[in-house]
């Protein structure tokens, strides 16, 4: 299981992911790996992730990875486990920060390519914001960063079974049950 959830800031996207991961990891009996891509920078931000750590619970491991989530799923992908990544638009950031979004971006793509080749009992869910619904940005590194996030959106739909579109706390399922790629 593979599924791609795209949203806007404070769309419901992250408490629906989270949602379908419990649902699916207790009917598999799975474990939960929330990745977490922030990092806490400033204050409001490390009072958004005590609001998102507090809202999980226990039940979930917590992994933070600001750069590495191929990393992540290679060493997950044999696991009977639900990963879920919140979120790509940060990741990408951090990413494009480092320098290295090109080769992280590509690992990203094989990984995930990869879970279906190898029949992967691994569910993944990946999260990320829909930026590109608004109007093109003035500054070349604002409409680089639009650009990059829709590209790789479009990039991993393919591999996903589902890819759902949340606004106002309600999914819009844009791809739902079509065997990946």
């Amino acid at each position: 299981m593979r599924q791609l959830i795209l949203g806007g800031a404070r769309s419901g996207k992250s408490r629906l992911a989270e949602t379908r991961a419990e649902a699916w990891a207790a009917h598999r009996r799975a474990p939960l790996v929330y990745v977490a891509t922030a990092s806490a920078g400033d204050t409001e931000m490390t009072r958004r992730i005590a609001h998102h750590r507090a809202r999980r619970g226990d039940a979930w491991q917590l992994l933070e990875e600001p750069e590495d989530l191929a990393g992540v799923i290679e060493r997950y992908r044999e696991h009977n486990a639900c990963v879920l990544v919140d979120c790509l638009t940060l990741w990408l950031s951090n990413c494009l920060h480092a320098g290295n979004w090109d080769h992280q971006r590509e690992r990203l793509l094989n990984a995930v390519a990869g879970l279906e080749q190898r029949d992967s009992p691994l569910g993944l869910i990946l999260v990320s914001n829909e930026v590109g619904s608004g109007i093109v940005p003035l500054g070349q590194l604002s409409r680089d960063f639009v650009d990059a996030s829709g590209w790789l959106h479009q990039a991993l739909a393919p591999f996903c079974e589902q890819v759902s579109l949340v606004v106002a706390g309600l999914p819009l399922e844009l791809k739902h049950g079509e065997k990946a790629r």
